[in-house]
């Protein structure tokens, strides 16, 4: 399989690379333009080039994309004028001559606005806020309104190829395998509890949500679904020339908690820094989860009700420091700092009542857990970028990250029988768990013309990465709680990976081809300190093809072909053997013996881009052999719950986006998507399968006195796993907003409620071989909030490396993502 795979991919790089380097007569000539003052790209303006004997004969036109790039192949030589123009902006005049070289960069242009034209005319437009690329979108939060009283998980419900269902739960590409950055970097609190952290973001943190839906040999072959990176400030390629400051500072407070932050930029010189913190406390009150099991075994039929009310507190801290400095025109130098800090308090009560076979007449029990954790998620990079004085757009990066994500949970758990009995162990019981992954990362990209239109990215990457879980239990013995090593456990768990790529990417006339090759080995070594557990030593590795095939109709339509391979490493949420023993019912575990998850991704893309209208269509299949699942089965009367690579997962699908510019102050939204989920396990003789769906529909309308109204409807289907499913849900949510002095403060009022009169109510079913399991829970949703930013200073821009880590191997355990006790709203 793999010779043909390196078969295929060399003769894609023979088809499209010879026949362009026959022709050393092209130029390709490109550069940015950008907004005089705030120095963002300036979208859609359009691009005339003349020879500057005949200025009445245009040889090409084109436009800017959303960023201002432009790219335009010319042939010939001699001298040529260039001329932009754009909407209330002055027409922009540059010459250039051509000499024959393969590339003529034009750098950074600067538009102004056009005072003459805008003293008697008003003009009214509504900004784009999708950027579509056949392997990539980028959704614009800042100029959403919804993002001045909205958390970032509500925004997710809006981005193209994103879901998230009732349970918070979030998908992307139709997976729930996928990896979280910020700013370009890997985050590993973020990948692990995406739901319950970006609920407490709020939106205005975060200027752009990357969708990285085929992220190609330049990125780590983990992550089924793709890369979410969440971009808190403006990257650019040039830094402003004039010094100066800009900070936004927010709070927000509604029924549920407050929340408040600020962002701040600054530049000195050479010298660039942003400043990025937020906090929320929240807290979300009377949960009401009730469960119903049903047992089958030689004895009869056996039942398990019980009843919980819960109550849960969520306090969330995080900062971020970023450093630039330009040493020189060729010399670029970028470090950044996070910090994340993560705690949650969770207490419930609980009566339980067993009855039928092997309980006889039943007996009952009442509980109370009360489960603190505090989790920290920190890390430190530094990048340095040379450009090459022959080549700008040759490039060589050197970086290296350094991260540790401690993460302490200490549970106690309280029983009070109601009734003798001899079936369960209803002990008072305390665990004290710690874990940690410490990683150091180096990396080296190199990137390089090859001539027209061409382009070469390589690069070597080296992680050691170390992963520990000390986890204690005690027991209760005369109103003392006593140590027992033979349920504790002491594990550790060192990953070695080391990785090289090379990728190609051609541009021909209207045709761009992208394709790659990774290669990645592991080792990976086993110890057990304490515990039962024998050590091992593992080594394998990897081959990872992708492939971009796209062809642009015209300058509002393109299509594509994407494919890629994907792995998932299981982390150490999934390897872990510890057994969570704090239900006297249930007990959990993670298996050692978990392999890399495999998965195909194949997609037919179409992107329509005008002022109008924005659609996007994404056929999708995706194909994974060896699926990691969590599943469950009963044993000596417990229901034990765990992991193992048993599942064939086959996903068909569409994801729909479409915006409508309706008019000049109105806007519709839909993002929808609708698959076909085909789930089956040889070993456990278990299959399911069904389709399931997720709709947002959105409506914005600038009202008198620049009211702007934003109303979205969410509804999504059921949803399947391998032993059953969860319902979906209906809410609408809305807001109010109005900015003050010259758009430097912002209010908002927000609501969000469910459709139902019960509020949010989830029902989950499960079935194995001797069970059945319903649960039923009931949450709260209702909410009414309100939000207020202030802007000071001068809008920047910052100056970073194009290059720098990512590490997105490893799949995390999403049980903090499926917990529907996390359902906070912000």
């Amino acid at each position: 399989m793999k010779n043909k795979v390196v078969f295929v991919f060399i003769a894609l790089l023979a088809v499209f690379f010879f026949p362009v380097t026959a022709n050393a007569q092209i130029t390709l000539l490109r550069g940015v333009l950008l907004d005089s003052l705030t120095h963002e790209g300036e979208p859609y303006a359009t691009v005339r080039i003349t020879n500057k004997h005949k200025p009445d004969n245009p040889v090409a036109m084109t436009v800017t994309d959303m960023d201002g790039r432009f790219e335009q192949s010319l042939t010939g030589k001699g001298e040529f004028t260039i001329l932009f123009s754009s909407v209330g902006k002055s027409n922009v005049n540059v010459p250039f001559t051509l000499k024959g070289d393969s590339v003529v960069n034009l750098d950074t242009l600067f538009i102004a606005e056009d005072v003459k034209q805008l003293k008697n005319v008003e003009i009214v437009a509504q900004k784009p806020l999708i950027k579509m690329e056949v392997d990539k979108m980028s959704y614009s939060i800042a100029d959403d309104a919804d993002a001045k009283s909205n958390s970032l998980l509500d925004m997710l419900r809006k981005v193209p190829m994103v879901a998230v269902d009732g349970n918070d739960n979030i998908t992307v590409n139709g997976s729930s395998n996928f990896k979280v950055f910020v700013d370009g970097k890997p985050s590993v609190m973020l990948s692990s509890n995406p739901s319950v952290v970006l609920k407490n973001m709020p939106a205005t943190s975060v200027k752009n949500i990357e969708v990285i839906t085929n992220p190609g040999a330049k990125y780590d072959a983990e992550g089924v679904g793709g890369v979410l990176n969440l971009i808190t400030n403006k990257v650019s390629g040039t830094t402003n020339p004039m010094n100066g400051y800009n900070a936004t500072l927010r709070g927000m407070a509604n029924t549920k908690g407050i929340a408040g932050g600020i962002y701040a930029s600054i530049q000195q010189g050479k010298l660039t820094m942003t400043v990025n913190g937020n906090i929320a406390d929240s807290k979300i009150k009377n949960t009401k989860t009730e469960i119903s099991r049903e047992q089958f075994d030689s004895s009869g039929n056996s039942f398990m009700d019980n009843s919980q009310l819960g109550n849960t507190n969520f306090k969330i801290k995080m900062g971020n420091l970023t450093l630039g400095y330009e040493i020189d025109s060729m010399n670029l130098l970028s470090a950044s700092f996070g910090l994340m800090g993560f705690g949650t308090n969770v207490n419930s009560f609980t009566q339980t009542n067993m009855s039928g076979g092997n309980y006889g007449t039943g007996f009952g029990y009442m509980g109370s857990s009360d489960s603190r954790g505090d989790r920290y998620s920190i890390n430190g990079n530094i990048d340095f970028q040379h450009s090459f004085a022959g080549n700008k757009d040759r490039m060589l990066t050197l970086s290296y990250l350094v991260s540790s994500t401690p993460d302490k949970t200490n549970t106690y758990s309280l029983f009070d029988a109601t009734d003798e009995n001899s079936f369960l162990n209803l002990t008072d019981r305390y665990t004290d768990a710690h874990k940690n992954t410490l990683e150091n990362t180096f990396q080296l990209d190199y990137s390089t013309p090859l001539g027209i239109g061409q382009i070469l990215d390589m690069g070597i990457k080296y992680i050691m990465r170390n992963n520990s879980s000390d986890s204690k239990y005690y027991v209760n013995k005369e109103d003392a709680f006593e140590y027992v090593a033979d349920n504790s456990l002491n594990y550790k768990h060192y990953n070695d990976i080391v990785a090289g790529y090379a990728e190609y990417s051609v541009k021909v006339n209207r045709w761009k081809f992208n394709g790659g090759l990774r290669y990645e080995y592991t080792w990976q070594d086993v110890e057990y300190k304490t515990g039962q557990g024998t050590d091992f030593k593992v080594k394998y590795g990897n081959l990872v093809p992708s492939a971009n095939l796209s062809y642009k109709m015209n300058e509002s339509q393109n299509y594509g072909l994407t494919y890629n391979m994907r792995i998932s490493r299981p982390g150490i949420g999934f390897l872990n053997p510890y057994v969570d023993k704090s239900d006297p019912t249930s007990i959990s575990y993670g298996n050692t013996n978990l392999k890399s998850e495999k998965a195909h991704n194949l997609s037919l893309v179409y992107n329509l881009t005008t002022p109008v209208w924005m659609v996007n269509l994404t056929l999708r299949q995706s194909l994974c052999n060896n699926a990691i699942e969590k599943y469950s089965f009963f044993k000596d009367n417990l229901l034990n719950t765990t992991y193992d690579n048993i599942v064939e997962n086959r996903q068909t699908g569409l994801n729909t986006f479409v915006n409508w510019n309706a008019g000049r102050q109105t806007r519709f939204t839909l993002n929808g998507s609708a698959s076909y989920v085909d789930l089956n396990s040889m070993e456990l003789g278990i299959s399911n399968s069904g389709w399931q769906g997720n709709l947002m529909l959105g409506f914005q309308q600038t009202l008198p006195w620049d009211i702007r109204l934003s109303m979205n409807l969410i509804s999504s289907t059921k949803q399947y796993n391998l032993q059953g499913w969860s319902t979906g849900f209906n809410a609408m949510m809305g807001s109010l907003s109005r900015t003050f002095l010259k758009n430097k403060l912002s209010v908002s009022l927000s609501g969000m409620t469910s459709l139902s009169s019960n509020g949010l109510e989830l029902k989950l079913y499960a079935k194995g071989k001797e069970y059945i399991n319903r649960s039923i829970v009931t949450l709260p949703l209702r909410n009414l909030g309100v939000s207020i930013s202030y802007t000071l200073g001068k809008q920047q821009s910052n100056k970073k490396t194009k290059r720098t880590i990512s590490n997105n191997d490893v799949k995390n355990d999403d049980s903090q993502t499926e917990s529907i006790g996390n359902m906070l709203i912000y």
